[in-house]
């Protein structure tokens, strides 16, 4: 208790803009044992800060098993891209859908209902679906509810709300599967992570620069079509494993390459999983290409833009390259891995 009266006094006195300071208490309460953490022998429990509160302490579960230590990793990568997603500036009030799997999005769509959002989410990747997030930035009806059921079970869905119906249609065919229902997630200031003796701490990742700020480097200038899908693959790019490569076509994300070690396998895989839904689409790199490699692959998936930070040395290669393939590139100036 003096510990926790020691960091909320500290977090009173310190100045808004102090992230950093010298000394840093962190009080923790624990609110919920897991029944195992990553793994079987693992053990694992979600602690709350002391004071403080969140989405998922607001949250109903309405039917489905205990969520465990995977279920909230996934579901807070699914339900704050969800959010995210649902801000886009040129499709206001659009109904979105997203499918998070190992941390990494497999599923995404914009679509007028949210209905359909969902079914072009699972078409990104309908194999990787399988026991995965899914998240809705709209109610739940039972026409939501009934395509749900239909496809192969998803581990929970996360939604801002649900009619009777979709509930009860849930419950009956969808017993393990944890519903719920859940206020918009707040805003972190800071990621932590455990190093020997001690955390990493650095400001959590936002997109500070916004689409007025980004440059078109080549002669072919994208579609007002084309820019939309440029920013969605983009944002999806950024809450996605490094090194990592997104392909999306009329608000869809139709290739997902997550993880690599190098951008150009990034890329083949993203175009694999297209399977040629990209033609005319986009592309996004969460860093730059360091070589022209990584655009050709990519080029190959048949996108019409390609989205990337830049800022390497061989920039005025790349774009070169763009210009012999005819493809539009927007630069943005901001990097966004993720490990």
């Amino acid at each position: 208790h003096v510990a926790a009266y020691d960091t909320a006094i500290g977090a009173y006195l310190r100045a808004p803009g102090d992230l950093f300071p010298q000394t840093a208490t962190l009080a923790l309460h624990k609110v919920q044992d897991l029944r195992y953490g990553e793994n079987p022998h693992q053990y694992g429990a979600r602690y709350q800060e002391v004071g403080g509160r969140s989405w998922w302490d607001a949250m109903v579960q309405h039917s489905g098993k205990e969520l465990s230590y995977l279920n909230l990793f996934d579901g807070e990568a699914a339900w704050r891209l969800v959010h995210e997603l649902g801000e886009l500036s040129d499709q206001p009030g659009h109904a979105v859908a997203v499918i998070v799997k190992h941390a990494n999005p497999c599923g995404v769509a914009l679509a007028p209902d949210i209905t359909t959002a969902y079914q072009r989410a699972f078409a990104c990747d309908p194999m990787s679906a399988f026991g995965g997030i899914v998240a809705l930035n709209q109610p739940v009806t039972a026409g939501v509810a009934t395509a749900v059921a239909a496809n192969p079970i998803a581990d929970v869905l996360i939604a801002p709300a649900y009619d009777q119906a979709a509930l009860d249609h849930l419950g009956a065919k969808r017993r393990n599967m944890r519903v719920l229902e859940a206020p918009p997630p707040g805003l972190d200031r800071l990621m932590v992570r455990p190093v020997d003796g001690g955390l990493l701490v650095q400001e959590a990742d936002r997109f500070l620069a916004g689409r007025h700020a980004w440059r078109v480097v080549t002669k072919t200038v994208p579609t007002p079509a084309q820019w939309s899908d440029a920013e969605l693959a983009w944002r999806i790019c950024a809450r996605t494993t490094s090194n990592a490569i997104v392909l999306a076509a009329q608000g869809q994300a139709v290739g997902v390459g997550a993880g690599q070690q190098n951008r150009v396998d990034a890329a083949r895989m993203a175009v694999t999983k297209a399977a040629g839904r990209a033609a005319g689409g986009a592309a996004a790199s969460d860093a730059f290409f360091p070589f022209r490699d990584g655009l050709d692959a990519v080029v190959e998936g048949g996108v019409a833009v390609v989205i990337q930070p830049g800022r390497s040395v061989r920039d005025d290669e790349v774009i070169a390259a763009a210009d012999e393939h005819g493809v539009a590139m927007v630069l943005t100036g901001e990097r966004h891995f993720r490990h």
